[in-house]
């Protein structure tokens, strides 16, 4: 029984496929055209300014790596295990991402 779920693989159709290369294509597009927009910015603190434009890049290309994950590495319909590791991937990431941002940011920059 086992050997028989792990020959079955789901079947996506063209149709799938080409409905998210559009939504890739116009992610895409978004992106240009946000980067020729000056979306402002935001005043945190005194002397932490937070830019729009990267903030709506990143989160349109969070949203093109979801497609991409999800669709063209089969993802969504693998198994528990799969979506496991991908997702510990992601964590184990954040991570390291945060360890650097942490150290980047509380640096005596100008101290020295």
């Amino acid at each position: 029984m086992n050997e028989q779920h792990e020959l079955e693989h789901h079947v996506v159709s063209p149709k799938t496929y080409i409905i998210i290369f559009l939504a890739l294509l116009t992610g895409t597009a978004l992106t240009v055209l946000a980067s020729y927009i000056d979306l402002g910015e935001w005043h945190i603190a005194p002397g932490i300014t937070l830019f729009w434009n990267p903030v709506v890049n990143l989160a349109i290309a969070t949203g093109k790596m979801l497609l991409v994950v999800l669709f063209f590495m089969h993802v969504k319909y693998s198994t528990k295990l799969t979506k496991l590791t991908v997702v510990s991937g992601l964590f184990m990431f954040l991570v390291l991402v945060g360890m650097t941002l942490s150290d980047y940011f509380t640096r005596a920059w100008g101290r020295w």
